[in-house]
Formats: structure tokens, sequence, C-alpha cells
């Protein structure tokens, strides 16, 4: 075992949200080390935590640099808070040095705008003969919602049949248009065509096609519209007899709006263009110019409300239930200065990794956190800041 627990290669809004978290739960974690890109986040963060992590600077695109990186600290786990696009090459350093692996959101090419596990879990075997943990997408969606699924399945019902995953923050950040997280990462997803899986088959819309109006516990009414998302993929492999998976999220139309005009003049492309000059791809530029998600939490105020409509079987009765998290932007603020969406990533993403450290959470291969034990998940959602709530239906 190294000196060192958890490796965590990424500085932004989450990434700090998992450092700091682990700096609380000293007890779980002897030594935090962060890496990024960017070494001025990472200064910052260390000064933020009381100077409890040691830090280094890394190209997470570069399998090679991660390798070395984990030769001179020795973590016994990575946490993965970089760009969906490093996936690949930190999983590659992890199988290179025999370190357990963990991330919060599936591999997606810089290329194009799709994301799938299948890339990541192609490495079952490779994993499996090194004797080494992956788990993939524990975060919050994915990750909480899956484990809520696996903990319904296991505790609450005899037979699943549907799941609307629903995503709604309430929240004000004050900016005229910001995004929650990585701007590049965001917006890509959102203006992707939408997808969901019913009767044994996966069904395309077009991008935001689909809405419907969800009446949000502490929250209120609110239009939600159908998305693809990741964790679809693995749900509809691990819950035996689904007949219907959806994921929602609710957007402003002040965000709509704006996303719109970005659209129709060009600068959500991820496609190259000439410019004096230089090849710029124009979200790049726009990711440039808007406010970073770490800086969102000095303003917001509200709340999110994340969890999963999940109708089956009990006993022989029909049964409709809700489960859910509440979270507030400005208690996320005070606790760790950060706001709800980053908290509610990166706390999850702590949980996992003491489990996987504790040897609680254990397999050689790729997993899904919906393939965990959910019990001890659950029991410590509630001890670290993101408790869980059911609501009946019937």
């Amino acid at each position: 075992m190294g000196d060192i627990d958890v490796l965590i290669i990424g500085a932004g809004a989450a990434g700090s949200v998992v450092a700091k978290k682990c700096v609380k739960n000293a007890r779980l974690f002897k030594g935090i080390h962060v890496a990024s890109r960017n070494i001025d986040k990472c200064e910052k963060l260390q000064s933020e935590c009381g100077f409890a992590v040691s830090i280094s600077q890394v190209d997470a695109n570069s399998t090679e640099a991660v390798i070395a990186l984990i030769q001179k600290i020795h973590p016994n786990l990575v946490i993965n808070m970089a760009l969906p696009y490093q996936d690949i090459p930190i999983m590659e350093a992890c199988l290179a040095t025999g370190v357990h692996y963990m991330d919060t959101a599936n591999y997606e090419s810089p290329e194009e705008a799709r994301y799938s596990y299948s890339w990541q879990w192609a490495y079952h075997d490779r994993f499996k003969e090194k004797g080494i943990m992956a788990l993939l997408g524990c975060g919050f969606d994915p990750g909480v919602t899956n484990v809520f699924c696996s903990y319904a399945k296991k505790e609450l019902f005899d037979e699943i049949r549907t799941v609307d995953i629903l995503d709604c923050n309430d929240g004000n950040h004050g900016h005229p248009f910001a995004t929650n997280f990585n701007p590049e990462i965001n917006i890509r997803e959102i203006t992707q065509p939408g997808k969901y899986f019913e009767k044994g088959s996966w069904i395309d819309t077009a991008p935001l096609e689909i809405s419907q109006t969800f009446d949000f516990p502490e929250v209120g009414p609110k239009k939600a519209y159908l998305i693809n998302h990741e964790e679809m993929e693995s749900l509809v492999l691990h819950l035996n007899g689904l007949q219907r998976m959806r994921f929602w999220m609710t957007f402003s139309e002040n965000y709509l709006n704006h996303l719109r005009v970005l659209q129709n003049v060009g600068l959500t492309r991820i496609e190259p263009i000439e410019f004096q000059g230089q090849r710029v791809v124009p979200l790049h530029f726009l990711k440039a110019l808007l406010p970073d998600p770490s800086s969102l939490g000095v303003t917001y105020k509200g709340k999110t409300c994340i969890g999963c409509l999940i109708n089956g079987k009990k006993d022989g009765k029909d049964k409709t239930i809700f489960i859910y998290n509440i979270c507030r932007h400005e208690d996320c603020f005070e606790e760790v200065r950060a706001q709800a969406v980053s908290y509610t990533t990166g706390v999850p993403a702590m949980i996992g990794a003491s489990l996987i450290l504790q040897g609680i959470w254990a397999g050689k291969g790729v997993f899904n956190v919906e393939q965990m034990d959910p019990a001890p998940f659950m029991e410590n959602l509630n001890q670290h800041g993101l408790p869980w709530h059911i609501k009946t239906y019937s």
C-alpha cells in the first residue's frame, strides 16, 4: 500500500469538492494528492485545504505523464475528475501501474459529441487480469441515481418496470448565462440528439424535442426536457425486466434562449474553423468567455432536486416512488465554497473512493456503481451531506 491513498486528477469545480471532502474525512484518507494541467488551480486548492493535500502539474491527455506521476507518488486509487476525453489515457496509466481507477463521467471523443461506456467496458478483461478495479460513473447522475435504482431493486421492489431520472436545478447564480459544470461538456451534452429506452429498443429524438412538467419536492412544478444521459446505458443492462427508461433535465427559458442564439451563430460548433491564420474550435472560444463553474457558488441561491421516479410491483401490487436528494447551493458554499452541482458530483466520488479503499466495494475488472452493494453508499450519503428521501405515490 502506498503512502498516498488517492490521486485526484482535476482541480476544477467538482475535483476541488472531492479533495476538500477527503480532507474533511482524514480518517478515511491518509494521503491526498491533486494534479492538474493548471498548477494555479492546484495551488489555490492546496491553500484552501490548509496544505493538507500535495499537488503536481500533469497533462492528463498523456498516459506517459500520468504513469510517471503514479510511479512517483504511489497512490492506491486514482480519482479521475478531469475531462471525459481523458478517461482512456488515465485508465491506460492505471493498467500500466496496477492502480485502481474511478471516474464520474464516461468517455467521449473530442471530435464527436457522442458518449458511450462501450470504450471503457472494453477494458474489463485487462483490468481483471491485472487484478485491479475500475469503477465508472461515481458522481450524482451518473452515480447516485444508479445506486438509487439498485437500492430500489434490492429493497423496495420485486419488479421494476419504468425509471425516469429527473434532474432539476432551481438555483439562480445571477449571471446572464453560465453552465453549472464544464461549459464545453455541458453544451455538447445538451445540444446532441435525445435518446430513451422502451420495450427493448433505443429511440432517438431531436435535441430537447420532448418535455414534460414534473412537480419536484420542495421546488414545485418545473418543465423538464428529455435528453440522452450515460447512466441509462448501464442501467438498462442491470435492471432486468425494465420496460422503459428516460432521463429529464430542467432548463430555464433564459438558458434555452441564450443557447439557441449561440447555436444559431455557430459558437457551439466543435468543428475547427480558420480565424486569423489559426485553427479555432468555436465551443472552446465560448468556454473561455463564460464564467468558470467554480466561481458561481459566491452568488448562487436556491436548490437542486435530483432523483429517480420508479414504477413497478411489490408483493403483487403496483408501486410508484420518487427517491431523491435536495441540495442547497448556499449550504454547499458555506461548507466547501462550491455550488450544489459541483457538490453533488464531488461528494459521491469521495464516498465511492472511501468504500474502495476500505474494501467494501471490491472487484477485478470494470464496473458501474449499480453493480456494487448499494447499502453502504446510501448510508454514507446521509452522513456526508447528501441525505435522500422517498416520496410514495401508490
